[in-house]
């Protein structure tokens, strides 16, 4: 049998063994883990196929490939891309249709403990928070210091879904015009007056997430991958998608519900719905107290689970 807990030193996957159960994996079928991430669920996914089974794992991070060559056996294909590009890949490689899908949206923990990679507040380091640093996408800092005042406060309300975000690009409009602002240090010291006192934590987490959605567009890309899964799965398939804040569950939540992301599902002239999934979470799986004492970052994991019709 798998060990539940087991976890790599490079990252410690949440919901382990719920995602595996939703996930209902056979021996031989075909999967695909469109997060690698560190591995950890991947890693224990393999654990369950044989030959002619396979799993296809996605990310766009050099660090994680790395990760990956450590996995290397014949039922493993590891693909450097955004799984905005799910289908594509999938289907270059003859891997369609597949029987299951893993999307763990969160970011790993090894890209939040290297400071050099800006996702964390904890450390100084360059403001990047790009998931692909070798990639073309705009850096955390020309977010900063490019981005009018009025794109500022889109992303800072829209994205961190921070209360005065009108007055946090403002103050960061202003302190840029002195010199740019290319550190987290720098940063945390120019929305010093915008951050309530006794909540720096979680006001500074709310800017960060704002900055990391922006740069590596995540919204949309996570819209084109759901949008993609139900060509990409078999009849009988399992969805399963875990996210961490309340943007990325609406648009899961809606999507699996309603087909869509906004407004209500289509109908046809009988006032019939044809979704594409079956919902098995109405409300969804969170972690158990004895996990999220073990590891914080479950705290706000949401894991939601549909089966292709």
């Amino acid at each position: 049998m798998p060990d539940y807990n087991n976890d790599t030193a490079y990252h410690r996957p949440v919901m382990l063994r719920e995602c595996l159960d939703a996930l209902d994996l056979q021996p031989a079928g075909r999967y695909v883990d469109v997060t690698f991430g560190g591995g950890g669920h991947s890693a224990r996914m393999l654990e369950r196929l044989q030959s002619p089974g396979h799993l296809y794992s996605f990310d766009q991070d050099a660090d994680a490939e790395a990760e990956a060559a450590q996995l290397a056996r014949p039922e493993f294909t590891f693909i450097r891309a955004n799984f905005r590009h799910l289908f594509q890949e999938l289907g270059q490689r003859g891997a369609l249709p597949v029987d299951g899908l893993l999307a763990d949206l969160g970011v790993s923990s090894h890209q939040f403990d290297t400071p050099e990679r800006g996702f964390s507040t904890r450390f100084d380091g360059p403001l990047d928070m790009r998931m692909d640093p070798d990639g073309p996408d705009a850096s955390a800092a020309d977010l900063i210091n490019e981005y009018s005042e009025a794109e500022l406060h889109r992303i800072f309300g829209m994205y961190g879904e921070v209360t005065n975000a009108r007055t946090l690009a403002a103050t960061v409009a202003s302190a840029r015009r002195g010199q740019s602002i290319t550190t987290i240090a720098a940063l945390k010291k120019a929305i010093a007056p915008c951050t309530p006192r006794g909540k720096e934590n979680k006001y500074l987490a709310q800017v960060f997430q704002a900055l990391r959605i922006e740069a590596n567009d995540e919204m949309a890309a996570l819209r084109e991958m759901l949008e993609q899964t139900a060509r990409v799965l078999r009849p009988g398939g399992r969805l399963v998608v875990m996210s961490y804040h309340s943007l990325e569950d609406r648009l899961v939540k809606n999507f699996l519900a309603k087909g869509k992301f906004f407004g209500e599902a289509d109908k046809d002239l009988f006032g019939r719905t044809d979704l594409p999934f079956e919902v098995v979470t109405r409300k969804p799986l969170e972690a158990t107290p004895e996990e999220i004492a073990l590891n914080s970052r479950a705290r706000s994991a949401k894991l939601r689970i549909a089966i292709k019709k």
